[in-house]
């Protein structure tokens, strides 16, 4: 009987032992391992690629966020605020309706089949609004100057980035509305512009936030 308390004694301290070390090792040690290598060699990455403006984070390269005017009473979904460069739409976003206290957003696609008649009304509306919003005195916007990411959402719902030319098509109404040149913001959207990742991953892209946040330096330099 005594051999066999010792026994298990014996077993239960090797395994409270090993609990420990493992915890010591994995959930310790190799944490703070991985954050010091992340802080040390990326830490814009480490830290949500926080992007700064006037002192302070104004949101984060990778996520993309709108640009809208406050809801007028009686609205139900808000306007456009178009002195800003223009995201790709969220249709695939949804709303928390599980957790009401806080305003949290679900990214995620439509999953609607490309012959959906929903998802084709959508970019039948979201192209009428394009054209109409874009077109300004002297430059008229064409249905078939319309890319495809300006009336589609991407997978996520938060793509950060447009394309170049989406970007090159708003840039008259951004001039108008800011009384800036077009030359001004043609040269913004360059400067602006990345190139596919190593060089042949992906697709050129503007990112809308740092876009706009130089729109606002150079208005602000006027």
């Amino acid at each position: 009987m005594n051999n066999s308390v010792t026994h298990t004694a014996r077993l239960l301290g090797a395994g409270l032992r090993a609990l420990l070390v493992l915890t010591l090792l994995t959930g310790v040690l190799y944490p703070l391992a991985v954050t010091g290598v992340a802080q040390a060699l990326f830490p814009g990455r480490a830290n949500g690629s926080e992007v700064r403006a006037d002192g302070r984070v104004v949101g984060s390269s990778l996520i993309g966020q709108r640009y809208d005017l406050p809801l007028k009473e009686g609205q139900q979904s808000p306007s456009p605020d178009l002195k800003w460069f223009q995201g790709r739409p969220a249709n695939g976003l949804g709303a928390n309706t599980l957790n009401t206290r806080y305003a949290l957003l679900l990214s995620g696609a439509t999953n609607l089949a490309a012959d959906n008649k929903v998802l084709v009304q959508q970019v039948r509306d979201a192209k009428a609004a394009v054209v109409r919003d874009n077109s300004v005195p002297g430059h008229p916007v064409r249905a078939s100057d319309v890319p495809a990411d300006a009336v589609t959402s991407s997978g996520s719902g938060l793509d950060p980035d447009i394309s170049p030319q989406y970007a090159r098509l708003q840039v008259h109404r951004v001039a108008a509305r800011n009384g800036l040149s077009v030359p001004q913001v043609e040269k913004l959207v360059t400067e602006h512009t990345e190139g596919r990742t190593l060089g042949f991953l992906g697709e050129p892209r503007v990112n809308v936030l740092q876009l706009n946040i130089a729109l606002k330096n150079l208005v602000a330099e006027r």
